[in-house]
């Protein structure tokens, strides 16, 4: 740790203001760029496919990325990679069977810029049912995700400069708030391009020239740090103990979370068009793949190079720190670095802040209590709910000893519950009806805070079974759909007529 007024500390400070400046000026310049709804919550379907690839994946693993996946394997072993391999499959499976479908169907169901818009259009729900419940569930869990990262942003600051936590996370949440309320999502996906490929670099960076000061040799690091459980690189063992099979399916049931992240998903329906997301595919699997594997190397090369953690989230953080401190040309580029974990903490938080912000003023808001209300209006409704949520998910982030990895795991599990079954059903299944789509919102969603929030005989389903929600929640929401849609009424012509006009989509492109 540093103090703010050192030389060392100083110098790092510069490399983050610089940083945090240029993220602020993307927002100011965006600005002007943003003056309907349609340009704030999806940039006008504009974004090319660098912009797109990066800016999902940066949005999608968060501080995480870089703190709680690390922080785990620190810990426990290569037993915890399989999280980061089901990661993987997900990621692909979702680029290449989601994107192309759903960015035809929300063109197709009216033009439809959010997720609960999206529902809403394509079963005709006239009532705004599915609208609304859909951005009840989405402030409720992404109040929990935004809280994961700005938790991410004060351990960040605390541990660099020796900030009080509650201060540290209050300037990391006012720097997000700027450029999300003034540029929406063009600033939100440009500022995620800028930071994926920081976060991408600094991944690749840090854990090889870690290996190299270990001499490569990682087995005797782990020896020399302490590490005398032989079965430490071993995928099949935990914490010293045989990995159960249930934890191992948990561990890969977060692939299925993907299908139903709504920051994730937007960027399918903005990309600029269906050639943009061939590309985008390649790229998003490449820089998934390198960038999972390589946390999970740090998480492994760190127990040897720095052992002994209180906190071992903060391994990345005491890397930088400890392989960028010979002169002061070193420090300065271990601060751009240390932006690679702000990066990861800013490319989530903006994106939920905007999906919030989009649920409450275009599908709440707009649609259901003012449906006159003029572009301009909604527009600043959706500001003022990006206040509101930083503020609210501030207060739930406010313990220090907030555990990233658990608020992440809460919060992916009930959006994947709640949505992934529905999403992929409503691209795939005509059968699929309102009711079968409510079934599967409802059920997924009070799944997970059945299993995780509501004690049973003094714990929690989790607790007691050790299984991830999202493993069983995900097939429970699944089923439900399936079921309620098929002993309830079909689909009304204009449902069908619709689902068909989206098979047709790409006839009617090429001809």
């Amino acid at each position: 740790m540093v103090t703010v007024f050192s030389s060392k500390g100083i110098l790092i400070l510069i490399a983050f203001a610089c940083y945090l400046v240029m993220m602020i000026s993307i927002g100011v310049f965006n600005m002007k760029k943003t003056q309907t709804t349609e340009d704030y919550f999806l940039g006008g379907r504009g974004l090319s496919s660098w912009v797109a690839a990066l800016s999902a994946q940066a949005s999608d693993m968060s501080g995480w990325l870089l703190m709680g996946l690390p922080g785990s394997i620190y810990i426990g072993g290569t037993g915890r990679v399989w999280i980061a391999i089901g990661l993987f499959i997900g990621t692909v499976l979702n680029w290449v069977f989601i994107a192309k479908p759903l960015r035809r169907y929300t063109i197709v169901a009216n033009n439809s810029m959010t997720l609960p818009e999206f529902f809403s259009n394509r079963f005709h729900d006239k009532k705004r049912v599915l609208m609304t419940l859909s951005s009840i569930v989405i402030t409720i869990f992404f109040l929990v995700y935004t809280a994961s990262a700005l938790a991410s942003g004060g351990k960040l600051f605390n541990r660099v400069f020796g900030l009080d936590y509650h201060v540290a996370m209050v300037i990391g949440a006012l720097v997000i708030l700027a450029y999300t309320f003034m540029g929406g999502f063009l600033a939100v996906c440009k500022t995620d391009f800028v930071q994926g490929a920081l976060m991408f670099i600094g991944l690749l960076t840090v854990p090889i020239l870690a290996y190299m000061a270990i001499g490569g040799d990682v087995a005797g690091a782990l020896t020399a740090g302490g590490v005398t459980d032989s079965d430490y690189l071993n995928m099949m063992y935990a914490g010293g103990e045989p990995y159960p099979l249930s934890s191992i399916l948990s561990d890969l049931a977060w692939g299925f979370g993907y299908c139903g992240m709504p920051h994730i998903l937007v960027r399918f329906m903005a990309v600029r068009s269906e050639k943009e997301i061939k590309k985008s595919t390649t790229i998003a699997t490449v820089w998934v793949a390198v960038s999972l594997a390589a946390a999970c190397v740090i998480g492994i090369i760190g127990r040897g190079y720095i052992p002994g953690l209180e906190d071992s989230e903060n391994v990345f953080i005491e890397m930088i720190q400890k392989v960028f401190s010979d002169n002061m040309v070193f420090i300065f580029i271990g601060g751009i670095f240390l932006c690679g974990i702000l990066a990861a903490i800013m490319s989530t938080a903006d994106s939920q802040l905007l999906v919030c912000a989009s649920s409450v003023s275009k599908d709440i808001y707009k649609n259901l209590i003012k449906k006159d209300a003029p572009d301009k209006k909604v527009l600043w409704v959706s500001r003022i709910t990006v206040v509101i949520v930083a503020v609210i998910a501030t207060v739930i982030a406010w313990d220090p000893n907030s555990s990233i990895m658990n608020l992440v795991s809460d919060a992916w599990a009930g959006l994947g519950c709640a949505f992934g079954p529905l999403v992929v059903l409503s691209l795939f299944w005509k059968r699929t009806n309102i009711a079968g789509a409510f079934a599967g919102i409802f059920t997924g969603g009070a799944f997970v805070i059945i299993w995780d929030y509501i004690p049973f005989g003094g714990e929690t389903l989790y607790a007691k079974t050790g299984l991830y929600s999202l493993l069983l929640g995900f097939f429970i929401s699944l089923f439900a759909i399936i079921i309620v849609s098929l002993v309830t009424k079909k689909p009304s012509q204009e449902v069908l007529d619709d689902f068909k006009k989206v098979r047709e989509y790409k006839e009617e492109a090429e001809a």
